[in-house]
């Protein structure tokens, strides 16, 4: 009887974990609604359905009746669902929000892009699924967003998220999609301005009516509609209302007071983008070590100030747990006396090991309050950051040192393995020690603040200039590396490469085959694994110089970048979705392939994430990829004696995990759709096998180009080299030119032709 009773408890629980997310998209036509929903799905370990009703009538546009009895099924069968439509008006969006209940949450995803960009991005459409695309599209747009409401908390939905710019997608994008199946969103608004702070009279003689607050000096909480003051002008265009909005509603943000978390609405003030390299940190000797608030507090905003004017664009973080946190009322309290910028340093309040997923705060680098051994143990911070970075984080310490002396830290690159990477982004791990005030603890200080306040600051100087010493080093990197060269990512195929979404990380921003834009997540560019003392002198021998001072180069992926390696490491998790498993690869079909065969070929060996790691020890992985490659594309010559095949290598792969590109010469795809899908395959940009494993074999690493300008490079037939002005050009070219192929693809065995076709088709 109790066994049956503790496992209908049991059964509960799990009851109670599990709640289904219904996601209203809102946003105008070109908004990026559908990209981001594509994103996520393709991303995410949780089980979505996309409800988009330009497609729900068997392929044509529905009816929102049709949206209604869809998403109804989808969540009866046990999944999240986006609501792919406009929802601009509230009462478009009244009976979808009847669909959630105690176990599901409605949530409302708002993409408020500037109005420009919308009706530009939906002129230059091609094959929109809804064929809103062309001329007409701006026509529509701008009508649309006249009729503009935005969601409020007290229409039924438990959080709303506001995109305003590129960098809040991208942060709306990596919370979204980091969503395991039994993970839950905090409820409230998130990337809003605060509806009651303060507006800037010079502002409003701009405009000729405003309906300002009533109350500015009124709290604010995440239960609050979070409306910005509305600017009704009748004789303002959309396009104009919307620059007024804009405009209004930065100046609205300038002041946040008397919020109920004032840590929550530092954040949504100052962002939570993953672009800006943060340092969260605890406040050091406060807890376990007894140390005095009132003296630690001094010495924390002592050392900010002298520090916040050295760090650019990076910006400091003090975090506590607990809500009633008396240091972080300390801290805010004299950081507000000393009007230090707000956008440099806030507090937060938050567990610091999962400050992304369970915050949305976008930290880079953490700061551990440490032991003098350098190990996991005790409790507080230290225990949590070990537990949450896993064994890989107490080898790479121990690597750096065996111990700590109080007043010191010591930086850790976090090893890509660890979760706190993949799961929170955090590249680098920041041991420190401060003084102890606590007679069971060794070194204690006896109630000596003097020499106390003294270790603080030594401490507080080494944590800052180790953050600043990782934020310069990665500067140097991306002025320097060649890996960090800009570029647009749809690009190249890598991230329509991945059956979980691939979208490509290597540039500003990001596009879907669709062609919709993304701010890119900066935290997926090149992170150097730095000690405090390291000098990178020539960024251009920046491989040789760290292998000669044992620094690792190695990239920190995103979450979602992890898609390929996943399915490498777990191919049983992801058998329906591959073609082939063996014990050093796998291989799969491209999401969005750019000829009618294209597959990719993947190493399953930890560590190799993409053509820059390779060096003469992984000759042999990269034959036998070639060499499965070769057995792939035989196979469809024999299908297809008409196609011929080059295998090779993307320069700037945006997706961790190495892999090999097979993909027929014909590019007869839908998927190829831009100058940048093109160059990416036709140019220098895709480095052929045989040439890689020449050059692993005669000089130990590839040779990479400097991709951003092949990108650009103007559209030419890859067989009789003829310029073309667009991609509908050229595939009308390619279609019917029978020239032969160029004498250097024919060289070396670059080019796979049937072995009947001696001659060229």
């Amino acid at each position: 009887m109790d066994t049956d009773i503790d496992d209908t408890c049991k059964a509960k629980d799990e009851e109670k974990k599990w709640k289904q997310i219904l996601v209203i998209m809102v946003g105008a036509p070109g908004s990026g609604k559908s990209t981001f929903c594509e994103h996520v799905m393709r991303s995410s370990a949780r089980p979505w359905a996309r409800i988009c009703q330009d497609t729900i009538n068997k392929g044509k546009s529905g009816t929102k009746v049709q949206c209604l009895t869809s998403a109804s099924s989808a969540l009866k069968k046990g999944k999240s669902v986006f609501l792919d439509r406009c929802n601009l008006e509230r009462e478009q969006r009244t009976d979808f929000v009847k669909l959630g209940g105690p176990e599901v949450d409605v949530h409302a995803v708002v993409l408020d892009l500037p109005a420009k960009l919308c009706i530009s991005r939906s002129v230059k459409r091609i094959e929109h699924e809804g064929n809103l695309q062309g001329g007409k599209a701006a026509a529509v747009v701008n009508r649309m967003l006249q009729k503009k409401e935005l969601p409020k908390l007290s229409e039924g939905f438990s959080r709303i998220t506001l995109c305003q710019n590129e960098n809040d997608v991208q942060a709306a994008l990596d919370t979204y999609s980091g969503l395991g199946p039994l993970d839950t969103l905090p409820h409230g608004s998130f990337g809003q301005k605060n509806p009651d702070a303060k507006i800037q009279l010079g502002i409003m003689k701009f405009l000729k009516k405003v309906d300002a607050p009533s109350n500015t000096g009124s709290t604010a909480s995440s239960t609050q509609d979070p409306v910005p003051p509305q600017i009704t002008e009748e004789k303002n265009s959309c396009l104009e209302g919307q620059e007024i909005t804009s405009l209004l509603s930065d100046a609205a943000g300038e002041e946040v007071k008397g919020t109920e978390n004032p840590e929550v609405a530092s954040v949504n003030q100052n962002g939570s983008s993953s672009d800006v390299p943060t340092l969260a940190f605890p406040s050091l000797s406060t807890s376990d070590f007894q140390f005095n608030n009132e003296k630690a507090s001094d010495v924390i905003i002592e050392k900010v100030e002298e520090f916040v004017n050295k760090l650019g664009n990076a910006r400091l973080v003090l975090v506590d747990l607990t809500q009633g946190s008396k240091i972080l009322s300390l801290v805010r309290a004299k950081a507000a006396q000393k009007h230090i910028n707000p956008k440099k340093f806030f507090t937060f309040v938050g567990d610091i090991t999962r400050l992304y997923t369970g915050g949305g705060l976008c930290c880079n680098v953490i700061a551990n309050a440490a032991n003098w051994r350098l190990k996991p143990g005790g409790g507080g911070v230290n225990a949590a950051i070990f537990s949450a970075a896993g064994p890989a984080l107490e080898v790479a310490t121990a690597e750096r040192a065996k111990s700590l002396y109080p007043g010191n830290s010591v930086i850790v690159p976090l090893p890509s393995t660890s979760p706190l990477c993949g799961r929170e982004g955090v590249t680098h791990v920041i041991h420190v020690l401060g003084p102890n005030m606590n007679p069971r603890r060794p070194n204690c200080l006896d109630g000596d603040y003097v020499k106390g306040c003294e270790i603080l600051r030594k401490a507080y100087t080494s944590l800052f200039e180790g953050f600043l010493s990782i934020v310069r080093s990665q500067e140097k990197l991306s002025k320097g590396c060649n890996e960090d060269i800009r570029l647009e990512p749809s690009v190249s195929q890598d991230h329509s490469e991945d059956v979980h979404g691939n979208y490509i990380s290597t540039g500003d921003k990001i596009k879907r085959d669709g062609g919709h834009e993304y701010e890119q997540s900066k935290k997926c560019k090149t992170q150097n694994e730095v000690g405090t003392d390291i000098n990178l002198s020539r960024a251009a021998n920046l491989s040789a110089d760290n292998e000669k001072i044992g620094v690792s180069t190695s990239k920190a992926w995103g979450s979602w970048a992890q898609a390929l390696y996943r399915t490498a490491m777990y191919p049983e998790r992801h058998k329906d979705d591959l073609l082939e498993i063996s014990d050093d690869v796998v291989v799969l079909n491209d999401l969005y392939p750019k000829a009618q065969k294209h597959i990719l070929v993947l190493s399953r060996f930890d560590g190799l994430d993409r053509l820059a790691d390779v060096r003469n020890e992984h000759l042999q992985i990269l034959q036998t990829m070639h060499a499965v490659g070769m057995k792939w594309a035989e196979k469809f010559l024999h299908e297809d004696a008409s196609l011929a095949f080059r295998l090779g290598y993307h320069s700037a792969p945006s997706m961790r995990q190495l892999h090999l590109h097979v993909i027929s010469q014909d590019f007869n795809s839908k998927h190829l759709k831009n100058k940048k899908h093109w160059n990416s395959f036709n140019t220098a940009f895709f480095c052929d096998s045989v040439d890689v494993l020449e050059e692993i074999s005669n000089h130990g690493k590839a040779t990479l180009k400097d991709y951003d300008s092949l990108l650009s490079m103007e559209l030419r037939c890859h067989r009789c080299r003829s310029a073309h002005p667009s991609i509908p050009r050229l595939k009308s070219h390619i279609s019917s030119c029978r020239a032969p192929f160029p004498s250097s693809l024919l060289e070396n065995g670059r080019l796979m032709l049937a072995p009947r076709n001696t001659a060229q088709p």
